[in-house]
């Protein structure tokens, strides 16, 4: 007889069939995304500030600390060459590694690598051992070091501590409490799956998935061995150039970055790797939260296995030097298998003194290895010519690669603004899209009474405002209406911004400027909230919309044109535009545009609903706009949304009529958008609040408020 259907709680977390909705009905919509970090997951509280903990930090105590704990080896997972150096640095690279430009998802920036699925990921075996070690550090230091900036700055002192000059650190980065688990890292249904066959993340000749830029589920980048685990140098070298194009670096940056990790430490494959065990969300409890164990045989140091690939790149592992180019140039290299079964390549002849020492036994020394990647820094004609200069000039190597560690490990952490610490660099890169400050020398009222008095319609100047704002993405603190770069190339011709009305409205705006000494991106923003402010009048509510002032107008000069396309909003549900059918839904795209803004899902409701009957659809289609009083801020959206006197019918495949029940007439049209607010239960819960007789006023407030959210989304001094 079964105990289990006599335990008296539920099982399984709510995740088996049967007790979660979701595995019933797949295809409904998963507003999960938005309900990420909530409040009730962080144990800081809500009075906790980590800028202001971090004014607290000692921060040469700190990196003391971290170098004596580099030389500091442990038993239980003992340091190669007596020097943690080369794990630290795997960790911080694979932390930050993760990141792609597609989206700005990934990344090192909230310290996600210390949950699922990252921290079992098959590319990050064994980098729990490294946070563990790490532990002591937090633990002393506590609130004023987050372990996202623990990880990364244990990375770069470990390359301070072996020679290398660094470009500089910033401290900043927030930790989340909760997994990421509705990122979307591929459709794989298993871990390092071959492409091909069901769930491949490439099509065509080798087309990876946007927005995707891992080769394989659970890798970081490539796959060391070959494409799909087949060596061939040439073939791994073009997945290089696209995966590391994906994470916005060049051909030089990524020379500099492969040789620069490969100088320090080593890969472990000197055993049997079907003898480890479960990573660490599947190890059993007594594994104290590690995973990857190997209790049958020595398993650590000379004996451990992670990659499955066995040796080192450089003959002094522990050294900053020029080693590596020295290696992969000077020698030829012959196809090979490690301990672990890993293909590798081998020297076909070096000198026993060029061979590095075995990481525990100083007086034996062993084989150094290349990977298929590494391979294809020599073989690929480009990487060729790079890796010939970097090795016939040291210092402009160690200057590469430092300035492309810096972007690598601070890409996602937006604007400078947002740094902090001794040692941020003075200059200001372009990759960190630089704005100058603004001006807040002028009396918004005149401005305001000029943009009323200019002609802009309430739709002129919601959508102005909105479309310059709407770019931002909490993932990497990228886009945003500060900077005014709606104005600029590549946004002002994007088919999105509406390009002949976005003109029109920037040249009123232009000549309403030049009276003040206020920045266009402070006009747009204004001209927004003058939009809102006067439709909520016309609604019978006097409302005024707070401003901040003090954006300033990014030029063109501070624009990387490549690095911004990635921004264009292939679909806005707000504002009932879709560039082209897609796969996913239009309400699958709006959910993933509302995560990337940082919003949730009662905020996206009311939103939708106001810039309906705001009339801000794309190029003013009537999709949606439930309402006989356009540009005035009402709640009808939602009132003739959840009217049963109404039924739905479809006219295509994203448009519907609206049509009254009794007379047979269309009222009105409607996309996916629009409906899935009154189909969604959650959505429909949202929707009838705001529907309410006695919730006008808190529809026009809570509007108001969202819509202020989004406007200073991307003002962080």
């Amino acid at each position: 007889m079964s105990t289990r259907g006599m335990c008296p709680i539920a099982h399984g977390a709510n995740t088996e069939v049967g007790n979660n909705p979701v595995s019933w009905w797949p295809n409904a919509l998963n507003l999960d995304i938005l309900h990420q970090h909530d409040s009730k997951t962080n144990p800081m509280g809500p009075s906790f500030n980590y800028r202001e903990e971090l004014k607290n930090l000692d921060i040469p105590a700190l990196k003391n600390d971290l170098k004596e704990l580099l030389i500091t080896s442990q038993s239980w997972w003992p340091a190669d060459w007596g020097h943690y150096g080369g794990l630290m640095i795997r960790l911080a690279w694979h932390s930050a590694g993760s990141y792609r430009i597609a989206d700005g998802r990934g990344g090192a920036g909230a310290g996600n690598q210390r949950f699922a699925p990252l921290n079992s990921w098959p590319d990050n075996t064994n980098l729990d051992k490294a946070r563990r070690l790490l532990w002591p550090i937090k633990k002393k230091y506590g609130n004023k070091i987050s372990w996202a900036d623990l990880m990364i700055l244990a990375g770069t002192i470990a390359y301070e501590s072996m020679g290398l000059k660094t470009f500089g650190f910033a401290f900043g980065r927030e930790d989340i409490w909760h997994p990421e688990k509705d990122i979307y890292w591929g459709s794989e249904k298993e871990w390092l799956q071959k492409s091909g066959g069901e769930g491949s993340r490439y099509s065509g000749e080798r087309d990876l998935t946007n927005p995707l830029a891992a080769v394989m589920m659970g890798l970081i980048y490539v796959n060391p061995e070959g494409v799909d685990g087949h060596p061939d140098p040439l073939k791994t070298a073009q997945d290089i150039r696209i995966t590391f194009a994906r994470m916005a670096m060049n051909d030089e940056e990524t020379v500099a970055l492969t040789a620069g990790g490969h100088t320090i430490g080593k890969a472990h494959g000197n055993g049997d790797a079907t003898l480890l065990g479960p990573a660490p969300e599947g190890a059993s409890i007594e594994e104290q939260g590690l995973g990857w164990m190997n209790h049958h045989v020595k398993s650590v140091g000379s004996n451990s296995v992670t990659s499955g690939i066995e040796g080192a790149w450089t003959t002094h592992p522990t050294k900053w030097d020029n080693g590596y180019f020295q290696m992969l140039l000077n020698h030829d290299w012959k196809l090979t298998k490690s301990p672990a079964g890993a293909w590798q390549y081998e020297p076909v002849d070096i000198k026993e003194e060029d061979k590095p020492i075995d990481v525990e036994n100083p007086k034996v020394r062993h084989m150094p290895m290349m990977t298929d990647a590494d391979m294809a820094m020599k073989m690929d004609p480009e990487y060729r010519k790079i890796s010939e200069k970097f090795s016939k000039d040291q210092a402009y190597f160690s200057q590469t690669f430092a300035r492309a560690w810096y972007k690598l490990t601070h890409r996602d952490m937006g604007p400078k603004a947002r740094y902090f610490g001794p040692d941020v660099p003075q200059e200001e890169l372009i990759w960190q899209d630089p704005i100058p400050s603004g001006s807040t020398d002028y009396d918004i009222e005149a401005v305001k009474a000029k943009i009323i008095s200019s002609g802009l319609s309430i739709s002129d100047m919601v959508t102005t405002a909105w479309d310059s704002a709407r770019t931002y993405r909490g993932s990497d603190k990228r886009g945003g209406a500060n900077g005014a770069r709606i104005r600029l190339a590549p946004q002002k011709d994007w088919i999105g911004n509406e390009p002949e009305r976005l003109n029109r409205v920037l040249q009123t705006l232009e000549k309403i400027i030049n009276g003040f000494s206020i920045s266009m991106a402070d006009a747009i923003v204004l001209a927004g909230n003058v939009g809102v402010e006067l439709a909520a009048k016309a609604a019978g509510f006097d409302v005024k919309v707070p401003f901040t002032k003090g954006r300033g107008d990014a030029s063109k000069e501070m624009t990387d044109i490549e690095s911004f396309a990635v921004l264009e909003p292939l679909a806005d549900g707000y504002r009932n535009w879709i560039k082209d059918h897609f796969e996913v839904t239009p309400e699958e795209l709006l959910l993933d545009r509302t995560q990337l803004m940082g919003l949730t899902a009662q905020e996206m409701t009311v939103l939708v609903g106001g810039m309906r009957v705001l009339g801000a659809n794309h190029h003013d289609s009537k999709h949606g706009v439930f309402t006989d009083r356009v540009g005035e801020l009402t709640n009808d959206f939602f009132i003739n949304l959840t009217n049963m006197n109404y039924e739905w019918k479809p006219t295509g495949r994203n448009n519907y009529a609206i049509v009254e029940r009794v007379t047979g007439n269309t009222k009105w049209t409607a996309t996916r958008v629009d409906l899935v607010f009154g189909s969604n239960a959650v959505l429909r819960a949202y929707a009838e609040v705001y529907a309410q007789d006695d919730h006008q006023q808190k529809f026009v407030d809570d509007f108001v408020a969202t819509w202020v959210k989004v406007m200073n989304a991307d003002l962080f001094n």
